[in-house]
C-alpha cells in the first residue's frame, strides 16, 4: 500500500495541462456565446464539466497515477483505464454537443449534426461497436507496446490526448445521439452488450494469470519506490483494477442502454396513439397480411 505522501503526490504534465486549458476555454466560450444568443445554459451543466470532467482528467494524468505511470504498472493501467472509459462519461455530463449546438447558430449546429450523424459516428454510438474501442486500449496492455507508452515521454503524451480522444469518440455520440434507436435494435444491443462485459475481463485476467511481465518493463523496478511491489505482482494488481475499473465502467453503458429502450419505447407508444382508429386498423390488416406497414 502507498503511503498517504504518495498518494497525494502531484506532478505538473505539461501536455495535460494543455489539452486541459483548451477543453476549459472552449467550453466557457461556448457558454459565452451560447447566452449571447439568448440560450440559458445551465449553471450545473458547466460545474459537472470543469469539475468532473476536465477536473478528473488532471487528477488522473496530474496526480498519483501520472506521478508512478513510468515506474507502477498498476498505476499506468489505472490511468489508461480511467482516461477511456471514466473521464468521457464525465466530461459529456456538461453536454458539449448540446452546448456547441446553442453557441454557434443555425450554420454551426448543421455542421455539428453532420458530423455527429456521419457513419462513423453512427458506428461509434453503436452499442455493439461502441465497447470495441476500450476492449483495444485494454488489449495493448498485453503487448510491448504498453510498456513504450509507459516509460517514454512521447507514450506518455499518446496516452494523455489520444485515449481520452477515443473514450470521448464513443461517449459522445451514444450520449447525445442525433437518430433516435429504433426500440428492436435497443433490445438487440442490450443483449450483445452482456457477452461484451464477459469480453472486456479477458484482457485483465490474462494479466492476472499471467507468470511473465508482458510488456518487457522489469528494469524500471530499479527506479521504483521502496514500497512498491516486485514487477510480476505489480502486474497482477494491474491485472486486478483493470477488471474492477473495466467492468465498473460498463454500467453506465448498460444504464444509457436502458435509458434509450425506455426513450423509444414511449416514442413508439406515443406515435400509435396519435393514429386515427382508420390508420390502425389499416396497419392490423396490413401486419396480418404480413406486409410491411406503410404509416
Amino acid at each position: 500500500m502507498p503511503p498517504v505522501a504518495a498518494l497525494l503526490a502531484v506532478r505538473i504534465d505539461p501536455v495535460a495541462l494543455v489539452v486541459a486549458g483548451l477543453a476549459i476555454a472552449a467550453y466557457l466560450l461556448g457558454v459565452r456565446r451560447a447566452r449571447a444568443r439568448g440560450a440559458a445554459w445551465p449553471l450545473h451543466r458547466t460545474l459537472l464539466f470543469l469539475l468532473l470532467g476536465a477536473g478528473g482528467y488532471l487528477l488522473v494524468t496530474c496526480g498519483f497515477t501520472g506521478v508512478y505511470s513510468a515506474v507502477l504498472r498498476y498505476a499506468f493501467v489505472t490511468r489508461l483505464v480511467v482516461l477511456v472509459t471514466v473521464v468521457p462519461v464525465l466530461a459529456v455530463l456538461g453536454r458539449p454537443i448540446t452546448l456547441a449546438r446553442a453557441a454557434t447558430g443555425p450554420a454551426g449546429t448543421a455542421r455539428v449534426d453532420r458530423v455527429i450523424g456521419s457513419r462513423a459516428a453512427r458506428a461509434l454510438g453503436n452499442l455493439v461497436v461502441a465497447p470495441l474501442v476500450p476492449l483495444a486500449v485494454f488489449t495493448l496492455l498485453l503487448t510491448p507496446v504498453s510498456g513504450w507508452l509507459r516509460v517514454t515521454p512521447w507514450g506518455s503524451a499518446l496516452v494523455d490526448v489520444v485515449v481520452p480522444a477515443a473514450g470521448l469518440a464513443v461517449a459522445i455520440p451514444l450520449a447525445e445521439p442525433l437518430v433516435p434507436t429504433a426500440g428492436a435494435a435497443v433490445v438487440a444491443e442490450f443483449m450483445i452488450s452482456f457477452a461484451e462485459l464477459v469480453a472486456d475481463a479477458i484482457p485483465a485476467i490474462l494479466l492476472r494469470l499471467s507468470t511473465t511481465v508482458v510488456d518487457g518493463m522489469t528494469h524500471v523496478a530499479l527506479h521504483a519506490p521502496t514500497w512498491a511491489p516486485s514487477p510480476l505482482r505489480d502486474q497482477q494488481l494491474a491485472g486486478d483494477l483493470l477488471w474492477c475499473i473495466a467492468e465498473g465502467a460498463d454500467i453506465p453503458a448498460v444504464v444509457l442502454l436502458f435509458v434509450r429502450w425506455l426513450r423509444s419505447d414511449r416514442r413508439e407508444s406515443q406515435r400509435f396513439d396519435d393514429l386515427s382508429d382508420e390508420e390502425y386498423e389499416r396497419l392490423a390488416a396490413e401486419h396480418l397480411r404480413g406486409a410491411p406497414p406503410t404509416g
